[in-house]
């Protein structure tokens, strides 16, 4: 009588863990394989699947320069910011500084409008 892959399942399923682990081992020792190959491969081509890129929401103003017209960045920085006038000087002295962080795409993006609209620099990251 010919053993069928039922059989061979139903054995198996029949197993403890400690004998299915024997098993195992001994497999891979037979056939020069690894158990845990098809296992690495399976998540690895699940993985771009599952792991969808996730699109950015919070965005940091940079102030990477105060270029000529400092003053009048130094007065846009307070207006954005509510910081004093020496804070405020400061922060556009030691530039590049971070404005704001953790806003919106479209706060970012106004405050960069209003920032280069007086001659500085921002970058947002």
């Amino acid at each position: 009588m010919a053993v069928t892959k039922e059989d061979v399942i139903e054995f198996i399923a029949n197993m403890s863990v400690l004998e299915l682990s024997e098993l195992i081992k001994e497999f891979e020792e037979k056939f020069g394989v690894s158990a845990a190959a098809p296992v690495a491969v399976a998540a690895a081509g699940a993985g771009p699947a599952v792991a969808e890129v996730e699109e950015k929401t919070e965005f940091d103003v940079i102030l990477a320069g105060a270029g000529d017209q400092k003053i009048k960045v130094i007065k846009e920085v307070r207006a954005i910011t509510s910081l004093g006038l020496k804070e405020a000087k400061a922060l556009v002295e030691d530039a590049p500084q971070p404005i704001k962080e953790g806003v919106t795409k479209e706060e970012a993006e106004e405050i960069k409008g209003k920032i280069e609209a007086v001659g500085g620099v921002i970058e947002i990251k």
